[in-house]
């Protein structure tokens, strides 16, 4: 399973260059195979790797993020979700939103999607 590329069952661009930004599609907290993570802080670094691997197909890095949404599947999360964002974003850090969703496919517990700068030619 491809989680960098286009294919039939996922037919969107894991990320898109547009008038100077990059934006990220949704990345699961799932593994290189496509299943899902187990571990709260787990779960948070997968997607986080996640959507890092997409970033990086248009040549971008975690320092060019502006702004993230997460989703996720228990509120609960945020405060785990707060040490990651001091952990990996230098001040200032991107805006961030925290939303709680139903559920995620895959049975994913997170998914982050992203807006960075585009910072190289693409």
């Amino acid at each position: 399973m491809s989680l960098t590329s286009v294919s039939s069952h996922h037919p969107y661009s894991p990320a898109y260059v547009a008038g100077g930004l990059v934006f990220v599609s949704g990345a699961l907290s799932i593994d290189p195979e496509g299943i899902a993570v187990e571990g709260r802080t787990e779960a948070l670094d997968a997607a986080i790797d996640r959507m890092t691997d997409r970033l990086a197909v248009v040549g971008g890095k975690l320092s060019d993020v502006v702004k993230l949404t997460y989703f996720v599947t228990d509120l609960s999360l945020r405060e785990e979700a707060n040490r990651q964002f001091e952990r990996l974003f230098a001040e200032p850090r991107p805006a961030r939103t925290f939303v709680e969703v139903s559920a995620l496919p895959y049975g994913a517990t997170v998914e982050i999607d992203a807006v960075a700068t585009a910072t190289a030619p693409h």
